[in-house]
């Protein structure tokens, strides 16, 4: 006989509809694309990110954010490059171009953006990852991205009570 006093376990999953996204997140997103694009087929910036600002998508996003982003990714691209290679297990050109794309992002964030927490910057480069990269790309994104804050936000690291 069954307990009819226990609720049943296999109900249906009612989903809840995806958390809108903020317009720092699309910029990232749209950076990302150009990053990408820069990277693999190359342009000039100029008109990379001409064809993005024509994109659907492009009035709902924090512009001043993504113009600072893109530019100074694809401007310090070699600096960011330095900081980024002692934490990896390969040599840079190994990475898949969204690993990279993202890795460049985040560490241009992570330097330049001190008042955007470090886990957040983390964050959004995992959520990029998972949404953009490889199966398991997020894994890697975010163990080179852990290591190279501990240089690039040392004393933020350190005073973070939740890190080991």
């Amino acid at each position: 006989m069954k307990d009819s006093s226990h609720a049943t376990t296999s109900a249906t999953k009612i989903k809840m509809p995806p958390k809108p996204k903020s317009k720092r997140r699309r910029a990232r997103e749209l950076a990302l694309q150009g990053v990408y694009q820069w990277r693999t087929v190359g342009g000039a910036t100029e008109l990379i990110e001409n064809q993005l600002r024509e994109s659907d998508n492009f009035s709902k996003i924090d512009e001043s954010f993504f113009t600072i982003l893109f530019r100074g990714v694809l401007k310090d691209a070699a600096i960011l490059e330095k900081h980024i290679q002692p934490f990896l297990d390969r040599p840079l050109k190994d990475l898949s171009p969204v690993e990279i794309s993202i890795l460049l992002l985040s560490t241009y964030e992570l330097a330049n953006f001190i008042e955007t927490p470090y886990r957040a910057i983390i964050n959004e480069a995992i959520e990029l990852a998972r949404s953009y990269g490889g199966t398991d790309g997020y894994k890697y994104v975010n163990g080179v991205l852990d290591k190279l804050a501990v240089v690039l936000r040392a004393a933020e690291v350190k005073s973070n009570p939740s890190r080991k």
